[in-house]
């Protein structure tokens, strides 16, 4: 499918009051540590705390009302099944949604909190779409991919979009990538509504399945990845791996150490809770900092949602 300007433009107006339109924020120290010039799209702001619920909320208002009465579902370990249970009860909509048993106990809570139903799986992809797969054919729910659908790729899109209404000669954006909803959906943004924009993917050593995707030029699937950036443990799908593919400049690579470093200066010096998943885009750029220079820089804070009780500093 061809993501054009347009289907961005209706997927914006169409989410416009579900959402919030976060704040872009920006340092002067962090600046001066960077060299260059940061803002920052808090999407630690957004509803549930992530940017998930800009795709969540495109994806279920598409749904005929038929679709509705059966619900959704998704499998996620925390952000999108966080965003799938506050969606659909915006909506009034049933969300049945599979975790792994080592989800953090946060992400249950919320999802709780928002009226989702829990279905708790052994924690690999492979219980995780067993279960999921036993859920819907129990309910009829509709199956929502957490980041490999295209309506929730152009919901993703619209963090950058707005961005880039606010600063329209960005020299960069950088994005986490995990599924790499985030990272197409900000490619297609720049593509768009600002082409002369370089769109770089930042994603742990550790989980650098994105990365070795790109070098083989064909999806290689995560196997037993090791991070604190928990939100980016999963492999690229096949709607957004072309994506990034076709529009995303470099994927940087950046060790555990470096993300812990770039998550405390956020929390130091901008006062902020970011997670540790939206700090793996600033590390990018610090541990770049030569090619970066003097540079209008775009980072997009993918989320907020930490547990507290285990702070990597």
């Amino acid at each position: 499918m061809n993501i054009t300007k347009e289907n961005l433009l209706e997927t914006h107006a169409r989410i416009k009051p579900f959402i919030h339109r976060t704040p872009v924020l920006s340092s002067q120290l962090i600046n001066e540590i960077a060299g260059a010039e940061i803002f920052f799209k808090c999407e630690n702001f957004q509803k549930m705390g992530a940017f998930k619920m800009r795709g969540a909320t495109n994806a279920i208002l598409q749904l005929s009302e038929v679709e509705k009465e059966f619900g959704v579902a998704t499998h996620s370990s925390g952000n999108f099944a966080q965003a799938i249970a506050l969606a659909a009860k915006t909506q009034g909509i049933k969300a049945y949604i599979v975790m792994p048993s080592n989800a953090p106990e946060i992400k249950k809570t919320a999802v709780k909190g928002y009226g989702g139903e829990i279905i708790e799986c052994i924690p690999t992809l492979e219980a995780r779409e067993t279960s999921l797969n036993e859920v819907v054919n129990k309910t009829g729910a509709i199956f929502l991919h957490p980041y490999n659908d295209y309506q929730v790729i152009e919901g993703q899109a619209s963090a950058a979009m707005e961005l880039i209404e606010e600063y329209a000669d960005l020299d960069a954006i950088f994005a986490p990538v995990g599924g790499g909803g985030l990272l197409s959906g900000t490619a297609l943004a720049a593509f768009h509504f600002s082409p002369n924009t370089k769109v770089i993917g930042a994603e742990p050593m550790g989980a650098d399945d994105a990365w070795q995707s790109i070098q083989k030029g064909e999806i290689v699937p995560q196997t037993n990845p090791k991070t604190i950036a928990d939100g980016l443990l999963t492999s690229l799908g096949d709607k957004t791996f072309p994506i990034i593919q076709q529009h995303v400049e470099e994927i940087i690579r950046v060790e555990e150490k470096e993300i812990v470093a770039a998550m405390r200066i956020i929390w130091e010096r901008m006062k902020i809770i970011a997670e540790a998943s939206s700090a793996v885009a600033l590390a990018a750029v610090l541990k770049n900092k030569k090619k970066y220079q003097g540079q209008k820089i775009g980072i997009i804070l993918s989320g907020g949602n930490v547990e507290l009780s285990k702070l990597p500093f």
